[in-house]
Order: C-alpha cells, then structure tokens, then sequence
C-alpha cells in the first residue's frame, strides 16, 4: 500500500486556500486568449483547460452536494459545459463558487464517495485545492508567468500526491508502472519536510519522515517546496536548474514519466 497523508488542515483552510486559487485561476483566465497552448498540458488550450477544471469542480461539487456514496461521472452530476468560449469565465466563476458551498456546507466529516483514500467532503475539499493550483499554474506558464506556489500549500500537495497515487491508477494507467527498486527522496529545503518513495517489483510505498535522507536512498530530489510541488506534478522536468538531483537518474526518470495524473 501507499501511505496515509492528512489532510492537516482544518476543512475552512482547505476551503480558504481552494477560494484563492479559484481567484487566481479566474484572474489569470480573463487574461488568457482561448486558444493559447498550455505547455505543461499538451495538445490542451486555456479554454480546454478551463472546460476541464471547470468541469471538474461542478463534478465535485455534484458528489459533495448530493452526498453521494458511490461512483458517478459528470454527466450524472448534471455537469454542462459552454459551447462559446466567451462564456467560459463567467462559467467558470459560478462553479467555482457553487463548489465552496458545498464543501462549507458539508464540513470535514460528511462521508462522501472519494476516488482515494479519504470518504469524506474534507477530502474533496484538499483533493480542490490542489487540482486547482495546479491547473492554475498550467495557465501562468501558458502565459509566460512564474508558476508560484506557497510553502505551505505545495508541501500539503507532495503528501496528498503522493497519498493517492496508488488509487490514481485507476484512470491514470502509467502510475502501475512505478516499480522497480531503489528508494527516491524529496526534500523541501524551505520547509523542512521530506518524503521517502521506495519502489519494489510489487509497486511503491511512500513516508513523510523529515530529517535526514535515509542511507538507503538511491536517488534524491531537493529544492523549495514550490519546485517539488511542480516536479511532483510533472511541471518541472529532471534536470530542471530549479532542483538538485543526486544518485539514479533513471530513478528520478521512473517517477517523473509515470507518477503525473492525467
């Protein structure tokens, strides 16, 4: 099995923070031409960017409202999408608002469906968070902009990453290619954290344990917080100068090829 991360936060944190990249997204798309690529996306514009986040918070939105207990897509959540483009901004506004509804409304505890390892509204509520900053930073890049990300959140976003990877597999296929052996480590030299991804035949496990890298460690990432968070995400490559990489290459190759959700 992976590991169980969190979430650390209280519920109106996740909320608050989710609330700010939802901001950031919206002030960043009414900036964005439609059809602008998206890099770290490819064969994606902004607006197919945006019908995607969009989409995904009216999804979430759906399960968290109607509590759902089992799987339903998106078109069984009623989710629709806009047909002109100049209609995604304001689109995209209202889901963003209609979602942090309904995770205040349900608080942390509400058993809900989740696709990982969580069951509840607060997992849908960290599992927003980060979907959305991500894809935040996708439009940035796509527009020539920093991709920032706060300490703080991008350390959360590591651990909860790497929490439903395993589960990810599910509708990201190249995640059951991450075995092999070795064990990589991250270390967020800003925050203090690190995190230990062993792999085996079978598959990986995964452990938040800060200090010092383990003696077993075949290949180490380190950096900011921020650089990790884009690394884990597949935002930055290996190699990046943002980063150090020590020991394996193929190691750090192995999860940066096959570890980014799609």
């Amino acid at each position: 099995m992976s590991f169980r991360d969190g979430p650390h936060w209280p519920h109106e944190a996740y909320c608050a923070a989710a609330e700010a990249e939802i901001a950031a997204y919206a002030a960043a798309l009414a900036d964005a031409p439609p059809g602008v690529d998206v890099p770290s996306c490819p064969g994606w514009t902004a607006a197919e960017l945006t019908r995607h986040l969009g989409g995904v918070h009216r999804w979430a939105r759906g399960l968290v409202a109607t509590r759902a207990q089992e799987a339903a897509g998106r078109r069984e959540m009623g989710v629709t999408w806009p047909d002109d483009d100049a209609d995604l901004g304001p689109w995209f506004a209202e889901g963003g608002r209609d979602l942090l509804t309904a995770l205040r409304d349900a608080g942390p505890d509400e058993p809900v469906w989740t696709w990982g390892d969580g069951g509840t509204a607060g997992w849908w509520a960290r599992r927003m968070l980060h979907e959305t900053a991500v894809h935040r930073c996708d439009l940035d890049l796509a527009l020539g902009r920093a991709a920032r990300v706060p300490a703080g959140v991008a350390v959360d976003g590591v651990g909860e990453l790497l929490a439903n990877l395993r589960a990810a597999a599910a509708f990201s296929p190249n995640v059951k290619e991450l075995r092999g052996a070795g064990t990589l480590t991250f270390a967020a030299a800003d925050a203090g954290a690190r995190w230990n991804v062993r792999f085996t035949a079978d598959g990986f496990t995964a452990e938040r344990a800060d200090g010092p890298a383990p003696a077993d460690a075949t290949a180490s990432v380190t950096g900011a917080a921020a650089d990790l968070y884009l690394f884990a995400w597949g935002r930055r490559a290996p190699g990046d100068p943002a980063l150090a990489f020590t020991g394996d290459a193929a190691l750090v190759a192995l999860f940066a090829g096959n570890a980014a959700v799609q």
